[in-house]
């Protein structure tokens, strides 16, 4: 990446790049990200990579922590039961609204996401799979229709990626089945269905998820105490 073009649209290709590997856990919840070291890498100056940090930041993916720095924010098992309350409000009703008002254009599209899924889970690629499925929460937020919704779900989107990513070993096939289920009855636009069905989806992810939170939250602190050990000497 060279720095090069509109500072804007270099400032959305180092969040881009960031955002995927924060979402994707290659940069894992704890990791410190030296603005220099970025910098260097990247090709940028550091005027784009703070505004990018700024921008993710705001969605909630890094923290700056005194005397460390700017890290990728921790996901402790409080910050996935906050995700799940929050979650569990904003889908059902999106799940709602897109069954009342997607067209069949927005159909297309939502059934293309779970045709990728099940392609991807095929061919045993689990990251495809995750970012298809993550791709058919998204749609929803379109085909719902609601702008004031769909600025509070962006925030939202990213640290749901996330989440899906560091819970890969849950059953796809399961998930899947479900996006079928709620596919069926926005395709039908019966909006009590699509909201029950979105309901479901959301717990029964749950207990997964928080028993995993705790698991990877205890290997973050360890983590993080080997990183302040190093930095003392």
């Amino acid at each position: 990446m060279t720095e090069t073009g509109r500072p804007g649209a270099l400032r959305d290709r180092v969040y881009e790049t960031l955002r995927r590997r924060i979402v994707e856990a290659t940069a894992p919840p704890g990791q410190r990200l030296v603005e220099r070291d970025l910098a260097a890498e990247l090709e940028v100056s550091r005027i784009p990579l703070r505004e990018a940090l700024r921008l993710l930041a705001a969605d909630g993916l890094v923290v700056t922590v005194p005397g460390r720095g700017t890290i990728v924010s921790p996901f402790t098992p409080d910050d996935v039961r906050d995700l799940f309350d929050v979650r569990e409000s904003l889908e059902v009703l999106t799940a709602r609204l897109a069954a009342e008002r997607a067209d069949a254009d927005g159909l297309a599209r939502l059934r293309g996401h779970l045709d990728r899924a099940r392609a991807a889970m095929a061919e045993g690629d689990h990251a495809a799979v995750i970012d298809a499925n993550a791709d058919f929460h998204d749609e929803l937020v379109t085909l719902a229709g609601n702008a004031l919704l769909a600025s509070m779900a962006r925030p939202l989107s990213g640290r749901t990626r996330r989440l899906f990513h560091l819970t890969a070993d849950r059953d796809q096939s399961v998930q899947c089945a479900e996006h079928e289920q709620l596919y069926d009855a926005i395709a039908a636009h019966d909006a009590v269905s699509a909201a029950e069905h979105a309901a479901r989806h959301v717990t029964s992810g749950r207990e997964h998820s928080l028993a995993a939170a705790a698991n990877w939250s205890e290997m973050d602190a360890e983590s993080l105490t080997r990183t302040r050990r190093r930095t003392r000497r």
